[in-house]
């Protein structure tokens, strides 16, 4: 199976950043891709203090265009994520879609844990997720022919409990769509990627937001596919792009038949 990861550089501009996630998706689909995923917020990444004046239910454009990609080049599409109406909440859900190459949707995903931390010793920014997001509860997977695929969020990657559930649901496949900042993800974001390959013997697929979004936002980017043994098998350069890699199901075989961790859990 060919895995395909898009990096962008997205701003508060919908049809901007709709455009650009079009030319990716269909480069990914042009080299081969039968998975790929966007990154965090590929729609509209908003100014931190300010709302999404585009927030759209599932039955939204955003999750339309989305659907209409998956068919039209028929792959399965990991649609990052993109900001959920809740009916009767000025909270949004931080929602991530999984479509299938008929242009269904195999799984909705809304981000359980939410970023709010304070970065400005180490030269970053505040953030306050959970001031405009509701916080989702469910796990949720996409069941396709290279197996299971367990979705998450950015800030999900630092609890391996949450993967831990979703490997122990069958997922062979786990993505992380994200959009981490420069200060945490010089230092922490290939270790925990890695380690999340590595512990639960899945595929790792995360696409990352890279660059500068305006005068107050950057992310790291550095996108990456990870193999279940924990080797970086594609990484994406500073720049919007597309990454692929081979992620090979016998190989993955191969290492839980010959380390196996997760048949030795106890509970």
């Amino acid at each position: 199976m060919l895995a395909g990861v898009v990096q962008m550089t997205s701003v508060d501009d919908l049809s901007v950043n709709l455009a650009a996630a079009e030319v990716l998706v269909r480069e990914a689909a042009a080299r081969g891709a039968q998975l790929v995923t966007l990154p965090e917020n590929f729609a509209f990444l908003r100014r931190e203090g300010e709302g999404v004046p585009c927030a759209q239910p599932l039955d939204g454009e955003i999750v339309e265009r989305l659907r209409g990609w998956a068919s039209a080049h028929r792959l399965w599409l990991v649609g990052g994520s993109f900001a959920e109406r809740i009916p009767g909440d000025t909270r949004t859900y931080n929602t991530c879609v999984c479509c299938a190459p008929d242009g269904e949707l195999a799984a909705v995903y809304r981000k359980i844990h939410l970023f709010d931390v304070d970065l400005r010793a180490s030269g970053g920014a505040a953030y306050a997720e959970s001031a405009a997001v509701a916080p989702g509860s469910d796990l949720a997977l996409a069941n396709t022919p290279f197996g299971p695929v367990g979705l998450s969020i950015c800030y999900d990657l630092r609890f391996p409990e949450l993967y831990r559930a979703l490997a122990a649901r069958g997922a062979r496949i786990l993505t992380v769509p994200s959009a981490f900042t420069p200060q945490t993800g010089k230092d922490h974001w290939e270790v925990l990627l890695r380690a999340r390959a590595i512990e639960n013997q899945a595929y790792v697929l995360a696409a990352a937001q890279c660059g500068r979004h305006n005068e107050t936002r950057s992310s790291h980017g550095r996108s990456l596919i990870v193999d279940p043994w924990g080797v970086v098998l594609a990484q994406a350069a500073d720049e919007p792009c597309v990454v692929v890699a081979d992620c090979s199901p016998e190989r993955q075989d191969r290492i839980r038949a010959s380390l196996p961790a997760l048949q030795h859990r106890r509970l």
